[in-house]
């Protein structure tokens, strides 16, 4: 089992950067895919980043270009560089994890409880 916190969100203004992090704790961190998702109010969750084992990533349409996911197995840490920041990326940022690779699916087992993420225009 794996337990995840989210840390970095904030508000910012359009155009602007954040970078988050999700810290793992538990047992075989190294074997879980990990992925972003977001959660605007009033919407569904959406995939937003995912990456596999080999470091291939996988990433919505709608930040193509303007994030970046990695992870750092040796701090157990997974993170979301997100630049260019628009106000429609405001929401609730989530990081999870399975044994299986679900990639931008929401089927991951694993969720942590979400850092939130305001962009003001």
């Amino acid at each position: 089992q794996v337990q995840l916190m989210e840390s970095g969100g904030g508000s910012v203004q359009a155009g602007g950067s954040l970078r988050l992090s999700c810290a793992a704790s538990g047992y075989g961190y190294s074997n879980y895919y990990m992925a972003w998702f977001r959660q605007a109010p009033g919407k569904e969750r959406e995939g937003v980043a995912a990456i596999d084992s080999d470091g291939s990533t996988s990433y919505a349409d709608s930040v193509k270009g303007r994030f970046t996911i990695s992870q750092d197995n040796a701090k157990n840490t997974l993170y979301l560089q997100m630049n260019s920041l628009k106000p429609e990326d405001t929401a609730m940022y989530y990081c999870a994890a399975d044994l299986i690779n679900w990639w931008l699916l929401a089927k991951y087992v694993y969720w942590g409880q979400g850092t939130q993420v305001t962009v003001s225009s």
